[in-house]
């Protein structure tokens, strides 16, 4: 009966383990990740914190976030900038890039009908619009 002798302790210090392993898995990969990403950083440099962090699993990342931080916060708002760039891009491609030529030309007739512009403005424009 392992369950009945499992007490509130152990289930919140197995709760803190598990927490604490997966968010070490996170920053680990979070790290190398950002060194991967850095294309101003040597091949040389590359290598060798690699093997800092696969060798010293726990004090490579927090020297890694010590040394690098900085910098692996510029680079991440870099990356994410240019992706709402790319997304705002394929946003505007996608809806088109304003009126169609239809709503211009109905905004045209309706402008020469309440009479706010006259019969050769109205000619002036729709030829604007149309070619």
């Amino acid at each position: 009966m392992l369950f009945a002798e499992t007490t509130f302790g152990d289930v919140v210090l197995w709760t803190l383990t598990f927490f604490f392993f997966f968010m070490w898995i996170w920053v680990f990969i979070s790290c190398i990740s950002d060194l991967f990403r850095d294309h101003q950083e040597s091949g040389v440099s590359k290598v060798l914190w690699t093997i800092f962090l696969v060798f010293f699993p726990i004090l490579g990342p927090l020297v890694y976030l010590l040394v690098r931080g900085k910098g692996m916060a510029e680079r991440s708002m870099k990356q994410q900038a240019a992706v709402q760039q790319q997304f705002d891009d394929y946003v505007r491609q996608t809806a088109g890039s304003g009126p169609s030529a239809a709503d211009e030309l109905a905004k045209l007739a309706d402008l020469k009908a309440s009479g706010a512009i006259s019969e050769d403005d109205y000619q002036k424009m729709k030829a604007k619009v149309v070619g």
